[in-house]
């Protein structure tokens, strides 16, 4: 990514470190989808699909004006952490930035690295040939590639497109409308840069945040932004590279592994020993690992499967009937909930050959690997809307 070495003048730096101190308040996010009866915590059969087919395409957006100046970074003046140990402060940021662009997701970013850090940390350090637990092979090259961890970006007049500020959350009130838009420009402008609210009120303060209108300037983590508006409803056909990969979904660590056809054997085993040998080489087939939510347990749907459909902007088809019984109930009882960020399922579905489970995006990123879900794999929209540059349909993936 472009990144630009223009410093921005120290009154800024020292309005946005004022702001950061001042007093903070709750701020609201995005409610779940019907209260205590949220469809993403109880089961979904195994024969209901999740996506109505052929998926319906969004009324076309509203045209864009020309593009806004890509955010320009600020220049770090923030002490150093040890390289050997989990970072802190800006190379905290930086290690999160510069794993996220690798495709090694280390979660919302928000300076402060957590089990998903460590898992893309380890990932990073497997393709690379170093120590799983290493930690200063990972910092020494987040050092050099992020030079500013942090940037200005401007809100696009576009906004208000994907804004509803009234998006209900009873899904008879949500099918009438056109979009499952955010509910704010805050909530926004955080899943375009990979973070949350409170991460953008901590760099910018309260006042600021909440009252975010187009053309404003924040302070935002230096990353290659999520742009919800190039998303157009297209479907993605098998392809002669992608479909040959597979996926594993690690359901105990909530992280999917994406590697090529045919990954390096890390671990030999001879004929009739008793013990292993671990070959201390990189892996090169692992090219991508992502934090997931999973299913409650009992209904996982564990086993080997193949990608089926690959989808932006999906609708999704609520059946009250078939959540409390089991039992699907005609298209009239039924409700299709239109698409958007603040879908069910996110801005993207990829269906297995399992009927009605999928990896898809999510309403709310910072529940990926906390809250669970039904029988699906939830991920990031930001994370999500990767795939199909990674995986196909035809791939096969692995549930464990």
């Amino acid at each position: 990514m472009l990144r630009y070495i223009t410093p921005v003048f120290l009154s800024l730096m020292l309005l946005a470190h004022a702001q950061a101190a001042a007093p903070q308040r709750l701020v609201l996010r995005a409610l779940p989808l019907g209260g205590d009866d949220d469809i993403n915590s109880k089961p979904i059969p195994a024969e209901q699909p999740l996506i109505a087919a052929p998926p319906a395409v969004p009324a076309t957006p509203t045209p864009v004006p020309p593009p806004l100046p890509q955010a320009t970074p600020i220049p770090s003046v923030a002490a150093p952490s040890p390289l050997d140990i989990k970072p802190t402060g800006d190379d905290a940021l930086r290690l999160q930035i510069f794993l996220d662009e690798a495709r090694f997701g280390p979660g919302i970013i928000d300076g402060k690295p957590g089990r998903f850090t460590e898992l893309a940390v380890q990932s990073w350090n497997e393709v690379n040939g170093h120590p799983v637990e290493d930690w200063i092979a990972a910092n020494t090259a987040a050092r050099k590639t992020i030079t500013n961890p942090k940037a200005v970006a401007v809100v696009p007049d576009f906004v208000n497109d994907w804004v509803d500020s009234d998006l209900p959350t009873k899904v008879s009130l949500q099918a009438k409308r056109k979009r499952m838009s955010y509910r704010s420009t805050a909530e926004f402008m955080s899943e375009r840069y990979h973070c949350d609210i409170p991460y953008l009120v901590l760099l910018n303060g309260n006042s600021k945040i909440n009252n975010l209108k187009p053309r404003d300037s924040i302070i935002v983590p230096n990353v290659q932004p999520f742009c919800l508006e190039k998303l157009t409803g297209a479907g993605y056909k098998a392809d002669p590279t992608l479909s040959q990969r597979h996926a594993v979904v690690d359901t105990k660590l909530n992280q999917v592994r994406i590697f090529e056809a045919a990954p390096a054997a890390l671990v030999i085993a001879e004929p009739g020993a008793t013990t292993m040998t671990y070959v201390s080489r990189p892996n090169r087939g692992l090219i991508a690992s992502f934090p997931i939510t999973p299913g409650e347990p009992k209904f996982i749907k564990f086993g080997t499967w193949e990608v089926r459909n690959s989808v932006e902007l999906p609708h999704w088809r609520y059946d009250q009937q078939l959540l409390d019984t089991g039992k699907r109930s005609s298209d009239s009882e039924s409700l299709e909930i239109p698409p958007g960020p603040n879908s069910p399922v996110g801005v993207f579905w990829c269906g297995l050959t399992k009927p009605g489970i999928g990896l898809h995006g999510t309403p709310s990123p910072e529940t990926i690997g906390r809250a669970r879900s039904h029988g699906c794999i939830r991920m990031a929209n930001w994370d999500a809307v990767r795939l199909p540059t990674l995986i196909r349909p035809g791939t096969t993936v692995e549930i464990r």
